[in-house]
C-alpha cells in the first residue's frame, strides 16, 4: 500500500476577478446589449469569484494587452506556436512552484527518484519533465512519465501509476506534478462551448508526493482503491482538441444531467470494488467542474448540505484548473477539520473527455 504524503500547490502572477473578466468577454463575444446581459447572468451564476492566468491581459485595457494583439478583432489571433512558446515560458518555474510548495519541511528535492508530469494544455518534446528536472538540478537518471492530453480527471491516473511504482519499491519517493495553462487557448467564436470554457477555466499547479506505506511519517492519506468507468452516452458532450489557433474544447450544457443521471451507481460500483459501503465514507474529494456539476453530484447522492464544501470553495477561489483542480481540493481536506476520522474513508472522483469517470479511495493515517 501507498500513500500521499503531501501536497503543494502554485498560482501564477495574475489573478483576475470574474466580473473584471465578464468585461473582457463581453468586448469580444457580445454584439449588442441583450447578449451582454445573458452573459452577465451566466458569470453572476457561475460561484467563481476570482481565477488566475499566465495572461495579465483579461484585466488590462487593450493598449497594455502582452498575449493579444492590441486590436479589438484579436487580429492577428495567438497562434499554436504562440500559445506553446508561453507554456514552455510559464509553466516549467510554476511547476517548481509547486513542487518545492509539496516537498518543504518533507523531504529533500534531490531524494525525489520519480517525476510524473500531467498537462493536457501545453506539449513538447523535450518537455516539461526534463524542463523541471534540469531547473531542480535533479539527478539525471531520475525516472520520468508523462500524462498527456487527458484533462480534469488525470491526476487520478497519475496516482494510480504513483500507487503502483510505489508498491514495488519501497524506496520510491514519487513526484506528481499536474500544470495546467488553459487560459492560453481561449477561442474568440462566440460558440457555446468557447462561451462555456472562457466561465470556467483558469490557470493553476499541484504536486503530490507519494511514498510506500512504511515511510515513516504518520501524516498523509492511505491509497485504498481505483475505479475508472466511461459514460459512453456522453462521449460527444465532453472534448478536448488540437488545432491551428490553440487547443478547442467541447463542453455540453448536459454534462451535468449525465453526471447527476449515472453518478451513484458509479460511486456503488466502485465501493464494492473497494470492499467498503456508502457508510463508511466520512469525507467526499469532487472535481469542481463547475457548480452545475457539483449541485449534480449533491443531488445525485443525495449528500447533506456542506458534504463537498472545499470543492465549491476551490471553483469559488481560483475556478477549474483542470488536471490539478482535485489536487487543491484534497490538499484543503487534508488540512481542514472536515477530513474523515480514523475509521472512516475519503471518496475523490474527477471526470474528463469520454466522458471518463475515475475514482480513488483514501484512508487517514493519522
Amino acid at each position: 500500500m501507498s500513500k500521499i504524503i503531501s501536497i503543494g500547490t502554485a498560482l501564477p502572477a495574475y489573478k483576475h476577478e470574474q466580473e473584471t473578466i465578464l468585461g473582457f468577454m463581453q468586448q469580444v463575444y457580445a454584439s449588442n446589449e441583450v447578449d451582454k446581459r445573458k452573459l452577465k447572468f451566466l458569470y453572476h451564476q457561475s460561484s467563481i469569484d476570482y481565477r488566475y492566468s499566465v495572461v495579465p491581459d483579461y484585466s488590462r485595457q487593450i493598449n497594455d494587452w502582452k498575449f493579444y494583439p492590441n486590436s479589438e478583432s484579436l487580429e492577428p489571433f495567438p497562434t499554436l506556436e504562440t500559445r506553446m512558446g508561453w507554456f514552455n515560458r510559464h509553466a516549467p518555474s510554476l511547476s517548481v512552484d509547486a513542487i518545492r510548495n509539496c516537498v518543504d519541511g518533507v523531504i529533500p528535492a534531490g531524494s525525489i527518484t520519480h517525476l510524473i508530469t500531467v498537462s493536457c494544455t501545453g506539449m513538447s518534446a523535450p518537455g516539461l519533465d526534463i524542463q523541471i528536472m534540469e531547473l531542480m538540478d535533479l539527478p539525471r537518471n531520475i525516472e520520468r512519465t508523462s500524462v498527456n492530453f487527458m484533462g480534469c480527471y488525470a491526476a487520478i491516473h497519475a496516482l494510480k501509476m504513483a500507487d503502483a511504482v510505489c508498491k514495488s519499491d519501497r524506496n520510491a519517493r514519487v513526484m506528481i506534478v499536474c500544470t495546467e495553462l488553459c487560459t492560453l487557448h481561449f477561442q474568440k467564436e462566440s460558440t457555446s462551448d468557447n462561451i462555456a470554457s472562457s466561465l470556467l477555466f483558469g490557470d493553476g499547479s499541484a504536486a503530490a508526493l507519494i511514498c510506500h506505506d512504511d515511510y515513516p511519517s504518520a501524516k498523509g492519506m492511505k491509497i485504498e482503491s481505483f475505479y475508472s468507468e466511461i459514460v459512453s452516452k456522453g462521449k460527444k458532450d465532453m472534448a478536448w482538441e488540437l488545432s491551428s489557433n490553440g487547443f478547442l474544447m467541447t463542453l455540453s450544457s448536459y454534462v451535468p444531467e449525465l453526471i447527476e443521471g449515472d453518478f451513484e451507481a458509479v460511486v456503488d460500483r466502485a465501493l464494492v470494488k473497494a470492499g467498503q459501503s456508502r457508510e463508511d465514507i466520512g469525507g467526499w474529494c469532487v472535481h469542481p467542474g463547475g457548480r452545475r456539476i457539483l449541485d449534480a453530484i449533491t443531488k445525485s447522492l443525495k449528500l447533506a448540505e456542506g458534504s463537498l464544501q472545499e470543492s465549491y470553495d476551490v471553483l469559488k477561489r481560483f475556478g477549474n484548473m483542470s488536471s490539478p483542480t482535485i489536487l487543491f481540493v484534497l490538499k484543503e481536506m487534508m488540512k481542514s477539520k472536515t477530513s474523515p476520522s480514523k475509521n472512516k474513508k475519503l471518496f475523490g472522483a474527477a471526470f474528463g473527455p469520454g466522458l471518463t469517470v475515475e475514482t480513488f479511495v483514501l484512508s487517514p493515517t493519522l
